[in-house]
């Protein structure tokens, strides 16, 4: 008799004799691919010595009906089947092996051999199906099940060694079509072997799988044919697949996505060597890692009995680190701020994180301020999440001596904005404002206007912050650094500290009574000294005796004044604390 091996198929049943058997394969992954049936073979063995009348279920015991009796029972999981020696051992060199051995130990080859399988692949399912081949009845192969089934068939060593037409050749004949012929089924089949990694593995299956993923998304980059049928299995008119919005560089994108993270690595380093943009490959992890993202969620710490779902997800996302492409523009500053948050929350090798921070430092200058928005997800926690911000910003400053000034003021005017959109966050705590308006130094900033912007919000979202607080906040506000619009707006804010406000008044008045005795001289003074700069008409004429004994006594003046105001303010705040008691 021929081997027989059809394609497609869809007849469910099968005739040995006179008896009529019904087969029923169940395939969760059943349906329609691109409007047509799933790829399907029907694998019928050539030859058997024994055909069973039936295979019948009871409770989890299988009975292989015969004219023989029973004289094997085989152990697979919680279930028995109850079989034959002659159908089973002429198909299986394992069997056959286990078989002889346990002979050799019984006194009497008539009684009934017990064996237990364990760790089959595909387990109790897959074993029917090798059963009912075993018999001389046709099986229902299928994208879904023919992993398992192969990897069995190797596992029990069902070789064309010991008969022709055997099942590793019949599912390897299968296998190889499905891998070649059909993008869906490539991903059926790889999804399949999930339950049975290491087999899978060792047969190259996963490998097989992932090339042929990486040769078509690689070289079908811009077919109309697997753009159409991506674009049908998504239900959409074929005719706006000019759309942006359905690229030809990301219609495999999405099925990518649904990969298990050792599948999707090994998918990716096969796209990677095959040369794609490096673009599209970040975009590829970005997709990916998008979805993983959503299932990591807030409150790790208390995820005690999860310690393997925690170290899963570590080991993902270190893979995801080093499987980025290194070229510039591959893959987004957000991204890789994300991905430097879960690396922090979940604590992974600190040299990844190294990597990533530096990998941000570098185009911080050429980053939006959306980009550096990552949000927090606790009902609790700040909108947004400053530390890993602060913690770029610290890796920025170690290096920021090769910059020139043009990159450093663009580094400057965003991390200004950044803090005046956090600012309004009622949630940010003081400590994390103040290391983040702290860590740059001042030759960053042309001017602190925007600063002092940022600090006037925060303040204004948090009413409720002591002196000591605010002026803590406060301090690095600086009266030469600012315009001379933002000193009237401190002078006027009744939200800052009173020593500022006082200090700033001060120094205002210094300024108008120099600007006033000076004879064209400008005065420009800080809290520590007045820098003073001749006018072009008297830059000759030096400076008289008379007017340093002015400046002198002017300075005298301002530190009486405000010694006297510190004392008020003592006086204030213990009259404060006895009205409270």
């Amino acid at each position: 008799m021929k081997n027989k091996f059809q394609l497609p198929v869809h007849d469910d049943k099968a005739t040995i004799g006179r008896k009529s058997v019904a087969v029923n394969c169940e395939n969760p992954l059943d349906g329609t691919v691109s409007g047509r049936k799933l790829n399907r073979c029907v694998i019928l063995p050539p030859n058997v010595p024994m055909v069973a009348d039936s295979l019948e279920r009871r409770n989890q015991n299988w009975i292989a009906q015969a004219n023989s009796a029973i004289d094997l029972i085989i152990q697979v999981g919680d279930s028995s089947f109850h079989l034959h020696k002659l159908a089973m051992v002429s198909r299986s060199e394992y069997l056959n092996r286990l078989v002889f051995q346990r002979k050799i130990n019984r006194e009497s080859a008539d009684d009934i051999l017990n064996i237990q399988i364990e760790n089959l692949p595909g387990g109790k399912k897959t074993f029917e199906l090798i059963v009912k081949f075993c018999y001389g009845w046709k099986i229902d192969i299928t994208s879904a099940n023919v992993a398992p089934v192969y990897c069995a068939a190797h596992f029990l060593e069902m070789s064309e060694d010991l008969e022709e037409g055997n099942l590793i050749s019949k599912t390897e004949a299968f296998l190889s079509f499905l891998i070649l012929s059909s993008w869906k089924d490539t991903f059926r089949v790889l999804k399949s072997t999930e339950s049975i990694s290491s087999w899978a593995k060792e047969l190259q299956i996963v490998k097989r799988c992932s090339e042929a993923i990486a040769w078509k998304a690689c070289t079908n980059q811009n077919a109309s044919s697997f753009n159409c049928e991506y674009a049908e299995c998504l239900n959409v008119n074929t005719s706006k697949m000019n759309n942006s919005e359905y690229s030809f560089d990301a219609w495999w994108f999405e099925d990518l996505s649904l990969l298990r993270i050792d599948h999707f690595i090994e998918v990716i380093t096969c796209i990677k060597r095959r040369g794609i943009k490096s673009k599209i490959l970040g975009s590829c992890i970005e997709h990916w890692a998008t979805k993983w993202f959503s299932q990591v969620t807030h409150g790790l710490d208390k995820v005690t009995p999860k310690h393997m779902t925690l170290q899963l997800r570590r080991v993902s996302i270190e893979c995801l680190i080093r499987i980025l492409p290194t070229e510039e523009h591959s893959v987004t500053c957000n991204f890789l701020l994300h991905l430097l948050k879960v690396g922090a929350m979940l604590k992974i090798n600190p040299e990844l994180l190294c990597v990533l921070e530096r990998r941000v430092a570098l185009i911080l200058e050429q980053c939006h301020i959306q980009d550096l928005l990552v949000k927090n997800q606790g009902e609790n926690d700040p909108l947004y999440d400053v530390a890993v911000i602060l913690r770029v910003l610290q890796c920025y400053v170690c290096g920021m001596s090769s910059n020139p000034v043009p990159k450093l003021h663009n580094v400057g005017k965003l991390m200004d904005g950044y803090l005046i959109h956090v600012a309004r966050d009622a949630n940010l705590t003081m400590e994390s404002f103040r290391s983040l308006v702290e860590v740059l130094p001042q030759n960053v900033r042309s001017s602190d206007d925007n600063l002092y912007r940022a600090i006037d919000m925060f303040l204004k979202a948090h009413p409720y912050l002591a002196e000591e607080d605010r002026t803590d906040v406060c301090r690095i506000l600086e009266y030469h650094r600012l315009s001379q619009e933002a000193r009237q707006h401190v002078m006027n804010n009744d939200r800052l500290p009173l020593n500022l406000t006082t200090r700033f008044v001060l120094l205002e008045q210094v300024k108008m009574g120099r600007s006033m005795t000076s004879n064209g001289s400008n005065y420009r003074r800080t809290n520590t000294q007045t820098v003073i700069s001749i006018s072009k008409d008297f830059q000759r004429r030096q400076i008289s005796g008379q007017e340093i004994m002015m400046m002198r006594k002017d300075v005298e003046l301002i530190k009486t004044q405000i010694l006297e105001l510190n004392t008020c303010k003592i006086k204030l705040q213990k009259q404060l604390k006895r009205c409270i008691c």
